[in-house]
């Protein structure tokens, strides 16, 4: 049997581990990629009887991309701003 223990600090609120063996490590990082775990303490995972600390590699597969300004397409979005003005004009 595989699963995740994730461990949320609250701060003077206290702990909670969330285990739940149904969770796989791809729900578990898409849970941290939206937000809905916060302030992670550690994350493990147990597999029978051995447990490995996950939380590293766990949170850098949760990581958003940072993508460079120059990357950015500048005319394709004031394509989109020029777009949504002509639809909201009055006819």
């Amino acid at each position: 049997m595989q699963y995740f223990v994730v461990m949320i600090d609250y701060g003077r609120r206290g702990r909670e581990a969330i285990v739940d063996p149904e969770i796989t490590r791809r729900e578990v990082v898409s849970r941290i990629a939206s937000g809905e775990y916060r302030n992670i303490s550690f994350i493990h995972e147990i597999v029978e009887s051995s447990v490995e600390d996950v939380t590293d590699a766990i949170l850098a597969e949760a990581a958003l991309p940072q993508i460079p300004p120059e990357d950015v397409d500048l005319q394709a979005i004031r394509f989109d701003h020029a777009r949504d003005l002509r639809k909201h004009e009055r006819t």
